[in-house]
């Protein structure tokens, strides 16, 4: 429920701050005083749409505040942890007007769009009145509502399994029936592919050998002549590297016996190094040996190579990943070549389903016809203790096409309602007179108080053309739907106000060349005082106070 609300330069509200309780509040003011703007700040943190105009006159920005206690709102927890916006204790919801930029949202301290504060505020709060958004005027709330008070709830998640099986196949047959509008071409274009790929196949195994092999085929002619300038330069050329360590040999071997001995060392390395580097001519020479050019050898490789890395752009792929590809078109060959097996099998599992879903269709809309006509009953009672005597309400449960059936069956729900003795029923969205819509938003509310998700309920002007006995019927019923939800009432009547658990008055006051909007809520004295007003107008006398706290003590009692 709401427990706080802060407004800040909205309209002509500077400042207000509010603890708000459970139960039902009234609101009540006199008339111009603004009592409507508890429910337009309520609006603005639910994501109603608004402009800068509602900025209060000389400030840059307007702002709103609410905080709603989640315990007993499953839903909107699991929105917000479903949405990464879970907190611990309360939620908090701000919007923020600006004269420089556009509004801007947050949800427990995080920017949001405006969007998913609209989404979760039909999850907290639900405001019925002239000008505000009118779920209950939407099929698919009227479907839901009707419902959750025939209590149908395995009937309906067998509809949305039965609807959810029936989908899936329906998906894979068109699939199927799609890729058969061309199938034989496909597997024409399939087995002329694989017959490519089947020519390099073999070759495709060794492809790291063929591309070594090229690579030296390619070279050989280059590799000969270097490894002809190697061995001239180790053995051949004069003076090569051999004759040049020989003669230093000879040098330092003379040098070690005849005159510095300490060159001994150096003799036996020239001596390792010209033992080496025999055998490194010898390795090079054998090299150069088993190299022989072969040009048609050099071009069949080519060959081979080109038709592979054709095929692969032709893929494309990487010419290591031809394979894979193979592979890949193969099961799709054996996909469609046995599709008229797999298209017998779906076809028959495809309408079994569609019996099935359409058999629990048919099952709920019986049992929606059945609490449709007794909920309808239930709701033309509450339109004659509102005040609509002779007004009738009908809800009409009819066939969708096969088209448009969804999760929610084949049904289309429709609330229809006649305000007067004679007149046809309409469609609920039709009624002319706001106060009517309201007054039927609070006949459908109370009857169907514990099905909704929210668990504040704002009622904007219930009273609006009534009076006497049917005011303080409107005032019970507020008050009766006040134990399971909070309820706020906007209200111009004594006999509604005084049924309200809290009251809260709505006064204008000047504050030198300004005026402004304050909202105080009323102690038990001033509250009498209040609806002694409402009753016997602007004089407040002793007998208009004294049916002031009779008219609470009744109400309360």
């Amino acid at each position: 429920m709401l427990r706080h609300l802060l407004v800040r330069n909205l309209v002509v509200v500077e400042e207000a701050t509010l603890d708000l309780n459970g139960g039902m509040t009234a609101l009540t003011g006199e008339t111009g005083a603004g009592k409507s703007i508890l429910v337009d700040a309520l609006a603005l943190t639910l994501g109603t749409k608004a402009d800068k105009g509602a900025i209060r006159t000389g400030a840059e920005e307007a702002e709103v505040n609410a905080v709603f206690d989640l315990s007993d709102q499953p839903s909107a927890r699991a929105w917000l942890e479903e949405h990464a916006l879970l907190a611990d204790g309360d939620c908090f919801l701000r919007r923020v007007l600006s004269r420089k930029g556009r509004s801007r949202a947050f949800i427990n301290g995080r920017a949001v769009p405006l969007r998913s504060l609209q989404e979760l505020g039909e999850r907290l709060v639900a405001i019925h009145g002239q000008h505000a958004h009118q779920g209950l005027l939407r099929p698919a709330v009227q479907r839901t509502l009707l419902d959750g008070w025939a209590g149908h709830r395995r009937l309906l998640s067998e509809v949305r399994r039965r609807y959810r099986e029936w989908r899936d196949l329906r998906r894979r047959l068109q699939a199927l029936e799609s890729e058969n509008e061309d199938r034989e071409g496909r597997i024409d274009y399939l087995r002329f592919q694989l017959e490519e790929l089947a020519t390099v196949a073999e070759e495709l195994h060794r492809l790291e050998e063929l591309e070594r092999e090229q690579r030296r085929l390619a070279g050989a002619e280059e590799l000969l002549e270097t490894i002809g300038q190697v061995r001239a330069l180790l053995t051949e050329e004069e003076p090569s590297a051999q004759t040049l360590l020989d003669r230093a040999l000879s040098e330092v071997e003379q040098l070690a016996a005849e005159r510095a001995p300490e060159l001994a060392p150096a003799a036996e390395l020239l001596e390792s190094a010209r033992i080496q580097l025999q055998e490194a001519a010898i390795l090079v020479r054998d090299f150069g040996t088993s190299i022989e050019p072969d040009p048609e050898r050099l071009a069949q490789v080519d060959r081979t190579l080109a038709r592979i890395h054709d095929l692969a752009r032709k893929h494309r792929v990487e010419p290591a990943d031809l394979p894979e590809t193979t592979q890949r078109l193969n099961a799709e060959l054996q996909h469609l070549e046995n599709a008229d097996a797999e298209m017998v099998g779906l076809k028959r599992a495809e309408e079994a389903a569609s019996q099935a879903y359409r058999a629990a269709c048919a099952r709920l809309s019986e049992n929606r016809k059945r609490a449709a006509a007794a909920l309808a009953s239930e709701l033309t009672e509450r339109m004659q203790e509102l005040g609509m005597e002779g007004g009738r309400f009908e809800i009409e449960v009819s066939p969708l096409p096969w088209e448009e059936g969804s999760a929610a069956g084949l049904d289309r729900v429709e609330f229809l309602v006649a305000t007067n003795p004679g007149e046809t029923p309409a469609p609920l969205a039709r009624v002319a007179s706001g106060g009517e819509l309201s007054r039927l938003s609070l006949a459908i509310q109370t009857a169907t108080a514990d099905l909704g998700e929210a668990a504040t309920l704002v009622f904007d002007e219930v009273d609006v053309g009534i009076g006497g006995a049917v005011a303080e019927t409107v005032g019970r019923l507020l008050h009766r739907l006040g134990r399971s939800r909070q309820v706020f009432c906007v209200t111009h009547l004594g006999q509604v106000a005084a049924c309200a658990d809290h009251h809260l008055k709505v006064m204008k006051e000047k504050k030198g060349e300004r005026v402004r909007t304050r909202i105080t809520p009323l102690d038990e004295e001033a509250r009498v005082r209040e609806i002694a007003r409402m009753v016997g107008g602007s004089r407040v006398t002793r007998q208009t106070l004294a049916h002031a706290r009779e008219m609470v003590a009744g109400a309360t009692s």
